[in-house]
């Protein structure tokens, strides 16, 4: 019955492969159709590059003796760390949001006399110059102090709570240097946001608070240490990840849903509890301060949340809706998930020549210094439309409704950037009638996309923008934003994907006002351009991100319109349907760029156009072989073994009676085969097989990575070249792994690969019926790509038939 399955799975691989061969030499590239494809040398990287954690800690006897004298401990600790979690990011995204918005308002004040005088060019070099400095220092920051940080970090955490350990992504370096990276990257006018790089920095805080240590400043505090391991240190990661999405859009529940929806792989009731409190804090603590500082100036009011300042895109009118509105909605998420497909196919093509340019490269320097002048070169680009592109559309009178007030400013009046190039004295003769002349490009333009946003998203002013200066800025925005992207630079994409998508939600609206007209009365109020832009934001969201429920519950807690949440559904819905119909998201298309080896919650094999089941596969078809060790092995061949293999683990047999064949026991890994061999007093001879020796503690043999890498080279070499290590022995008994996962060789490959992603697991091996350890199966086994490989090869006969593993 096994055998029949194979052959039919077999069947079906051959009759699509020939056929699809043409289709696959045009789809080498990262993002094309529903599946990834990359090119050998990137297929090498990606399967070569990053480790992989393990989440279950070793259950061998010194394991299980160190938990027995191990003190019962409540979960009062887990709460505080939580909750000092939540504070410090609220802290961080209040500042945040200080440094960008005084440091914006402030660049702007220093040109109004020039603006007014009609003066672009010296406006111009003044903005330009202004924006070098700040460009300069963000993307130095992150080209040379924190590599990681580029562009927001966000896929890095991904994977690394998917399971693959990715080196330096936590550090204070990195803290700081995506901190002050997206600060000044943002206020310098980049059409960017600082969503991406706070979640980032929120994990940074959750891994590093949570440790009590940093390798970088060399301290190790003797505090909550039962919290140093994988699982723990993976839940406050996660929780910390949250709290940056709910600290940045004072959206607690958002940020809960976020990261159970993109961010983690791992979950449960226990741990979304806990980082509903995280986020809660952090929120709280971000509003507090904001509620008492604008403009790092105390204004009183401690504790007093104002709704236009705790509300980012607060909506005050909210309108009553009608079952046809959902006709003009879908329009929007259909046109939301054509957008975001493009923008992530564009992303990634350039992001994909951006490395292909730098890596050709030879000279770090020249690179790094490369990636300083493209950055520059896009500040030239953003900042020549964002002062020039406004001096072509004329003022225009619009009567004064409602002042965006929730800026951080609010203790003096400021010059409104929207008259740009207005006369003062124009509004008592050319307008009589108004109260507030304003230019459409300056509004949409030179005021950051939060301000942008919260503008378009305004109820009753249907024909305060017009289509021109929508579908210009819509156009020029659209393309910017897709090239910073994946720049030297911390940046984020939250707020370019709702700004984009409020321009042409309100290109939808003005549309329907020229159809319908404004229409005031109770049954027709529903339609007006601001509803539409704030539909059209979840619906490019939704197109590029492919986020649904998290992105709704966000929307919400945004605007406070509770009233159109069914119209952001849907539109939520249809922008993700449409877009995965196209390509991946975002996301997941810079995890592949990325080459970091991402589990999907289901296996998708495609060959051709179908959908490969691998069910139909086995467990043995996506092994590789093993070496396996025994209970007693000789310090030379240990060292022999480490010196000639790359694997991370190995699995123990024994032979549970003479003559009989040696059966899986347990694993050990690597790490602690270093730790053994550093340890010379457990040694044995051949004399001491029957007698105790010392054994090391749990806490001795586990580590997470090598304290002294030089010292264990010089050791190997002696052990590895003194004939005396060939007599002396190490007991590998009390560090094994007993309760290790393994299935069989005829185990379905699809349940196979549940079983891993689901238990979080680093190895998994594959013994046959008889127990005997026939080979592993890691992380890098189980990709999509590498998974196409090996059953490419098993259908042209290059491994052996099955037959020999079920005897």
């Amino acid at each position: 019955m096994i055998s029949a399955c194979w052959r039919s799975g077999y069947t079906r691989l051959k009759d699509s492969y020939p056929s699809s061969r043409k289709h696959k030499e045009k789809s080498e590239d990262i993002e094309d159709g529903t599946n990834h494809r990359l090119p050998p040398k990137v297929t090498n990287i990606l399967t070569g590059t990053h480790e992989s954690l393990d989440y279950l800690p070793s259950h061998s006897e010194v394991y299980k003796t160190w938990l027995k004298l191990k003190p019962h401990s409540s979960e009062w600790d887990r709460w505080l760390m939580m909750g000092l979690i939540g504070i410090v990011v609220g802290t961080v995204g209040f500042f945040m949001h200080q440094i960008i918005d005084t440091c914006f308002e402030m660049k702007w004040e220093m040109v109004e006399k020039y603006i007014s005088h009609g003066d672009f060019f010296t406006t111009w070099l003044y903005i330009l110059g202004i924006g070098f400095g700040m460009v300069l220092c963000s993307s130095g920051l992150v080209v040379f102090l924190c590599p990681a940080g580029s562009p927001s970090g966000l896929p890095e955490v991904i994977g690394y709570l998917n399971g693959a350990s990715i080196r330096h992504i936590f550090n204070i370096r990195t803290f700081f240097g995506s901190f002050f990276s997206c600060a000044l990257a943002v206020s310098a006018g980049l059409f960017c946001g600082p969503e991406a790089p706070m979640i980032h920095i929120g994990a940074v805080v959750g891994c590093g608070l949570s440790q009590f240590k940093s390798d970088t400043l060399r301290i190790n505090l003797p505090f909550f240490t039962r919290f140093r391991n994988s699982a723990d240190k993976r839940q406050f990661i996660t929780a910390g990840a949250a709290a940056g999405i709910a600290s940045v859009f004072r959206a607690p529940v958002g940020g809960l849903l976020f990261a159970l929806e993109e961010v983690a792989s791992f979950w449960d009731i226990k741990l979304a509890w806990q980082t509903f409190f995280c986020c809660l804090m952090a929120t709280f603590t971000t509003e507090v301060f904001s509620s008492s500082f604008g403009g790092f100036a105390y204004s009183g009011y401690f504790g007093f949340f104002k709704a236009e300042q705790r509300i980012l895109f607060w909506v005050k009118d909210l309108l009553n809706m009608s079952v046809l509105a959902f006709i003009p909605s879908i329009t929007i998420g259909i046109i939301g998930g054509l957008l975001g497909a493009l923008f992530v196919c564009l992303n990634v093509r350039i992001n994909k020549l951006r490395l292909k340019l730098f890596n050709s490269i030879s000279n770090k320097l020249v690179r790094q210094l490369s990636k300083l002048t493209e950055t520059m070169v896009l500040l030239v680009a953003t900042m020549t439309v964002t002062v020039y592109l406004p001096y072509f559309f004329p003022c225009t009178a619009y009567p004064s409704t409602s002042h965006v007030t929730n800026s951080s400013h609010n203790t003096h009046e400021l010059w409104d950037v929207s008259e740009y190039n207005c006369p003062a004295e124009s509004t008592g003769h050319m307008f009589p009638n108004s109260s507030h002349i304003f230019n459409q490009g300056a509004d949409l333009l030179v005021k950051n996309g939060k301000q942008g946003i919260m503008l378009l998203f305004q109820r009753g002013t249907h024909e305060k923008y017009g289509f021109p200066a929508l579908f210009i800025t819509l156009i020029f925005y659209f393309i910017i934003s897709c090239w910073t992207a994946g720049t030297a630079a911390a940046t984020g994409l939250v707020v370019p994907m709702l700004y984009t998508g409020a321009l042409f939600g309100r290109i939808v609206g003005i549309v329907m006002v020229y159809l319908f007209g404004v229409r005031n009365d109770e049954y027709w109020a529903w339609i007006d351009p601001g509803l539409f832009a704030a539909i059209g934001s979840a619906a490019y969201f939704s197109g590029v991100s492919r986020l649904t429920i998290s992105l709704t519950v966000i929307m919400v807690e945004l605007t406070n319109d509770v009233q159109s949440i069914l119209l952001i559904m849907v539109a939520v819905l249809v922008g993700k349907t449409v877009g995965d119909y196209f390509n991946h998201s975002l996301f997941s298309s810079l995890l592949n760029l990325k080459c970091i080896p991402y589990l999907e919650t289901e296996p998708y094999i495609v060959h051709g156009k179908k959908k490969v089941d691998l069910e139909l596969f086995t467990a043995k078809d996506a092994m590789q072989p093993c070496t396996v060790l025994h209970l007693r092995e000789s310090v030379s061949m240990l060292t022999e073994l480490l010196n000639n293999t790359s694997h991370n683990g190995f699995p123990v047999v024994y032979s549970p009676a003479a003559g009989q064949d040696e059966v899986f026991l347990g694993t050990v890994t690597r790490l602690e085969l270093y730790m053994l061999l550093s340890n010379s007093h457990i040694f044995q001879t051949q004399e001491d097989s029957n007698t105790d020796t010392a054994v090391l503690k749990y806490q001795e043999v586990t580590v997470e990575k090598l304290p002294d890498e030089p010292g264990m080279n010089t050791l190997l070499h002696k052990y590895s070249t003194d004939p005396q290590y060939q007599q002396l022995f190490i007991n590998l008994e009390p560090y094994i792994n007993k309760s290790a996962i393994s299935v069989q060789a005829h185990f379905s490959l699809q349940r196979t690969y549940k079983v891993f992603r689901t238990l979080g697991l680093r190895h998994l091996t594959v013994v046959d019926l008889q127990n005997r350890a026939v080979g592993m199966i890691t992380r890098k086994d189980l990709i999509s790509l590498r998974l196409e490989k090996k059953l490419i090869k098993l259908d042209s006969g290059k491994l052996e038939s099955d037959e020999e593993l079920l005897q």
